[in-house]
């Protein structure tokens, strides 16, 4: 099976989800979005310190042109713009929650590792 899309070609819809969802902040993005929607760039900023204004911008840009997310600008001065989770994209919930999920594993794990470690 091959998939086009946005002027690349992909050999299976795993490779197309992860082409969608890779990207050093989406994950979190998508997951601020399944604890609490919408949200202003303002309450994302704060719910993710570490990312630049920047980067963040960039990565809810792709986030909407990929139909992730939804961008709801309200008509008032001075603009106020809403993001959330479009309904394909609340259908990654199950994926993004096993992905934290399997990170706090991970992170329990590697925890458990340095305690063995340091204790020898």
């Amino acid at each position: 099976m091959v998939i086009h899309y946005k002027d690349k070609t992909f050999f299976t819809g795993k490779d197309l989800a992860l082409s969608i969802i890779g990207g050093r902040w989406k994950i979190s993005i998508i997951w601020c979005f399944i604890q609490q929607s919408p949200l202003r760039l303002s309450e994302i900023q704060k719910k993710l310190p570490d990312v630049n204004q920047r980067m963040l911008i960039r990565q809810l840009r792709e986030l909407e042109d990929d139909k992730i997310i939804t961008r709801f600008v309200y008509p008032v001065v001075p603009p106020k713009v809403e993001y959330q989770l479009s309904e394909i994209g609340r259908l990654l919930e199950p994926v993004v929650t096993s992905i934290c999920d399997w990170g706090d594993n991970f992170s329990d794990l590697l925890e458990k590792n340095d305690n063995k470690t340091s204790v020898d």
